[in-house]
């Protein structure tokens, strides 16, 4: 099974260590050169991941049967499109299905048009002015976003990174003079409670569930600091989290099916994973956003667990094979991003790193290549975040052990982790949060 995948961070990673352990031949896009995805690959294309002429090019040439894009800028681009056309079949959106993430606005008219539970209350404007008028007399707090892609760090929250109206209102004129995500803004209400996310496998009429993870957006310890694309996560051994109970669960599981089945009427079927980002709340799971694939870093969570063949899975989105079920270890997982000095600010790339990957997975962790480079021959770090240590367990607690332990074998003089993630204590600020919003 030949299979094509886009994209060089740590989530593409662990997705090509999972086809891997599938028997897949694969063969790599990416922009920066990623000795993990290279490492698995019998043909690498160094291009930028939206030349769609140029991965055209490469998958005519060699032979490719199937496809999986990584990140969401080629999806929006049409990526999708161009390889359908060609016959390849791929376990990622169109760019219409992408909608879902590329323009928060056809999500949230998309849920309301199709009654769906758990949306927010919002309003999209095109205009400066009269996003101002709205806040200002809106009887809610709420959540400033651009309307279109911003690599997970455009959201500003008031009450958080937004502590007055001049605060809301200078950020929203930031983003159209700046013409953020399309320069266009929309204004939701805030959720109160718990984040967190549960991904689906479709293949445009069925899903699979994946265990439930928690991402922690902010850059520093104990959720101080700018926002992220993501700085670690974690999953349980039972597919929940301390604080969602399984009906909870069923609920967020049942929007993300019922999104799918509303693309499906609009004649935009969705295939691939797609992401459910919820707010538990008091009133239940609200949703904070979609998005068009696997949450980074949630996929090195989910993937390093996954017993099911990945290939199965590629072929059962793609409408090649029957599947009963998509089953993982029962096994709790703790992720922690090494990134660069200064990420989430001004970052400082370019630092040279030294590992020990071996000794990684003999620690009872799993190592996944992010934004990194080699120079010189040497592994250097990149803008965004570079290295992915997910440590494994039959608890939180020990597979929060495993990851340190796994850390530990990584060296570079201008890096910084959030240690935090994981720890006993975090997860118990979590949990007394989530009684006092439900009483």
């Amino acid at each position: 099974m030949k299979v094509l995948t886009i994209g060089g961070g740590a989530r593409e990673h662990a997705a090509v260590e999972a086809l891997a352990r599938s028997g897949a031949e694969i063969y790599c896009v990416l922009k920066n050169v990623n000795p993990g995805i290279e490492s698995r690959a019998t043909a690498v294309l160094h291009t930028a991941e939206d030349n769609i002429d140029s991965i055209c090019d490469f998958a005519i040439k060699n032979y490719i049967e199937y496809a999986f894009v990584g990140p969401e800028a080629p999806l929006a681009a049409g990526v999708v499109d161009a390889l359908d056309e060609l016959g390849i079949k791929c376990a990622s959106p169109t760019s219409a299905a992408a909608r879902i993430e590329t323009s928060k606005t056809f999500m949230r008219e998309l849920v309301t048009k199709y009654g769906i539970e758990g949306n927010l209350g919002y309003a999209s404007f095109d205009d400066a002015a009269s996003a101002i008028e709205y806040v200002k007399t809106v009887p809610y707090k709420v959540a400033v976003k651009p309307v279109g892609l911003t690599g997970g760090k455009g959201v500003k929250v008031q009450g958080d990174q937004l502590t007055n109206l001049e605060e809301t209102i200078a950020y929203i004129n930031e983003i159209f003079d700046s013409n953020m995500g399309g320069g266009k803004v929309i204004i939701e209400e805030k959720a109160e409670g718990e984040e967190f996310t549960q991904m689906v496998f479709t293949n445009g009429t069925d899903i699979f569930p994946m265990p439930l993870v928690q991402d922690h957006k902010r850059a520093y310890e104990g959720d101080l600091g700018p926002n992220t694309g993501g700085m670690g996560s974690y999953s349980d051994a039972d597919g929940l989290l301390p604080f969602i109970p399984d009906e909870d669960r069923q609920k967020a599981i049942v929007i993300c099916k019922k999104i799918v089945d509303a693309l499906k009427a609009e004649k935009c079927p969705y295939r691939g994973p797609m992401y459910g980002q919820f707010m538990l709340t008091k009133d239940g799971p609200k949703i904070i956003e979609i998005n068009a694939r696997f949450g980074d870093p949630e996929a090195m969570n989910v993937l390093t667990v996954l017993s099911t063949p990945f290939t199965d899975i590629v072929r059962w989105m793609t409408g090649t094979l029957r599947l009963k079920s998509v089953d993982f270890l029962p096994k709790a997982t703790v992720c922690k991003y090494i990134v660069p000095r200064g990420y989430g600010v001004k970052s400082e790339p370019g630092h040279t790193i030294s590992l020990d990957r071996e000794a990684v997975e003999n620690d009872g962790a799993a190592l996944y290549y992010g934004s990194v480079d080699v120079v010189n021959g040497k592994l250097v770090t990149g803008t965004s975040r570079s290295v992915g240590v997910v440590g494994v367990g039959d608890t939180i607690a020990e597979a929060e052990r495993n990851c340190e332990k796994g850390l530990s074998h990584i060296k570079c003089d201008a890096i910084a982790v959030r240690h935090d993630i994981g720890t006993e204590a975090l997860i118990q600020k979590r949990i007394d949060h989530m009684k006092a919003i439900r009483g």
